[in-house]
């Protein structure tokens, strides 16, 4: 994070006329909201990187489309535009995330540093609209959006495992055969079934028509994302929102659109391996929260009603060289009953409750044994859908697992004996990735590229039907001398 801010500030330097840096809000850990404004055009274009936590592409991405504009007048004279990124909107996920950032880059020590925050602390969701946000993180963003009201927002995300995708929350005509060709160029796999989007209209392969927000339950929301979010919030504007996911380890079997031999044999072993997953998961979270100092008892999850964000952690600051742009969370084990700082143990179950919690209902609901009553059936599927999921059934193990072992590992001592498991289970996992699903390593460079080619087509066909709006609100635009941000 460190990193990543002192490379926008030297850009600022070089560039003192055209390219401005601004403060726009502070993390609920007290880091800045670092704003990157570049060009001086009425059109506004707004980049959000880093709303996930482990997804730390979009800082790198964000830096290259700043440098590629300044480079070239085309993109911000000739389109009468003004870049605005935002470089990262969740700071303190991130830095818990920059154990594995400076490489080298293995599935498991990614899960073994993995953290993504809860549901309810993800700052781009919006569970009680947005007159009810929250996060400092969330009132910022949605400040920046009204403010600029941008005829694009790109908001760049990761996938850890699968394949490129876009989700869009109006169709942008030409796009999906622009990511065709980027990702063809670059050896990038499409995902061209998301479990996500399972429900999702197409656009074109590898791009998805976002749903408008309805009103559903914490699971729904998660595994679905059809909620209120600040995706959709500036659509009052005008504005295209573009979630533009690059993966990190690519897995070919995502973008095989062919019939699949015997779908219903599939979905049968991803459905009963995440069901004997979760149990396991599970019971190791009951021999390790009696030891957890503070940590939270199990209880009913809440609804949409009763959403409301966790407590928040300190987070300690690290830096390191990394060529994403860039720790780890600290946890403590104790006797049950014993008493001490329980922020941290928090924000590290958190998601595993997430997690856990929507396990059952996905394996329910991809088991062609199990009726379900009133929930909607499966879509036709192929077989990079059925790929996708099982993937995505491996990533909330491993994604609980990591989270788990980061609990015991912090505390230096392992009083319920789950770490050997933990660490088995891991491993386990990963080699399914790998030798499994063939998940290969997609070095930084290619992501980053793949992600800013992505977002500069959708910025091309934006901008062709993009109203004049006025300048950004701030004063004095352009006029001002650069400050740095260490004599802020």
């Amino acid at each position: 994070m460190d990193e990543l801010g002192a490379q926008a500030a030297a850009l600022v330097a070089r560039h003192p006329r055209d390219a401005r840096l601004r403060r726009v809000g502070t993390s609920r850990a007290g880091t800045p909201l670092w704003l990157l404004s570049v060009g001086h055009g009425s059109r506004q274009a707004l980049v959000v990187a880093g709303p996930h936590a482990n997804e730390p592409v979009g800082g790198a991405t964000v830096l290259r489309l700043a440098e590629r504009v300044l480079a070239d007048p085309r993109l911000s004279e000739g389109a009468d535009a003004t870049w605005n990124v935002l470089l990262c909107l969740d700071p303190d996920g991130s830095r818990r995330n920059e154990g594995w950032l400076s490489g080298p880059y293995s599935l498991g020590r990614y899960f073994r540093n993995f953290f993504r925050p809860g549901f309810l602390e993800q700052p781009e969701w919006l569970p009680d609209g947005a007159a009810g946000a929250r996060l400092p993180e969330t009132r910022a963003l949605l400040e920046v959006q009204d403010e600029l009201r941008p005829f694009l927002q790109c908001s760049l995300h990761g996938v850890d495992v699968g394949g490129g995708f876009v989700e869009l929350t109006r169709d942008l005509p030409g796009l999906a055969r622009r990511v065709a060709h980027t990702a063809t160029r670059l050896a990038v796999p499409r995902e061209l079934g998301p479990y996500d989007t399972l429900y999702w209209p197409s656009l074109g392969p590898a791009v998805y028509r976002i749903p408008p927000p309805r009103i559903g339950d914490l699971a729904a929301a998660i595994t679905e994302a059809a909620v209120e979010s600040t995706w959709y919030h500036p659509h009052r504007h005008g504005t295209v929102t573009a979630v533009v996911e690059a993966p990190m380890w690519g897995v070919a079997a995502v973008e095989d659109a062919t019939p699949p031999i015997d779908a219903e044999s599939i979905l049968r072993t991803v459905s009963h391996t995440l069901r004997h997953d979760t149990r396991i998961l599970e019971q190791l979270l009951a021999r390790i929260r009696p030891y957890v100092t503070g940590a939270p008892e199990p209880g009913p999850h809440p609804g949409p009603g009763d959403a409301r964000p966790r407590p928040a952690a300190d987070t300690a600051a690290a830096s390191g060289g990394s060529p994403f742009g860039a720790g780890g969370p600290g946890a403590a084990l104790a006797a049950p009953g014993a008493a001490g700082a329980v922020s941290d143990v928090a924000r590290l179950l958190a998601p595993v409750d997430d997690y856990l919690l929507v396990c059952p209902g996905l394996a329910d609901a991809w088991d062609p044994d199990v009726d379900t009553g009133g929930a909607r059936p499966l879509p036709p599927l192929n077989t990079a859908h059925l790929a996708a999921l099982r993937i995505a059934g491996r990533r909330l193990a491993l994604r609980t697992a990591g989270l788990l072992y980061q609990v015991v590992v912090a505390s230096g001592h392992d009083p319920a004996g789950v770490l050997p498991e933990l660490d088995r289970l891991i491993d386990e996992w990963c080699a399914d990735y790998r030798d499994g699903c063939g998940a290969r390593w997609i070095s930084v460079a290619r992501q980053v590229e793949y992600q800013s080619r992505v977002v500069l087509s959708a910025f091309e066909l934006a901008r062709r039907y993009a109203p004049v709006r006025s300048r950004s609100g701030e004063p004095g635009w352009g006029t001002e001398t650069a400050v740095p941000m260490h004599r802020e």
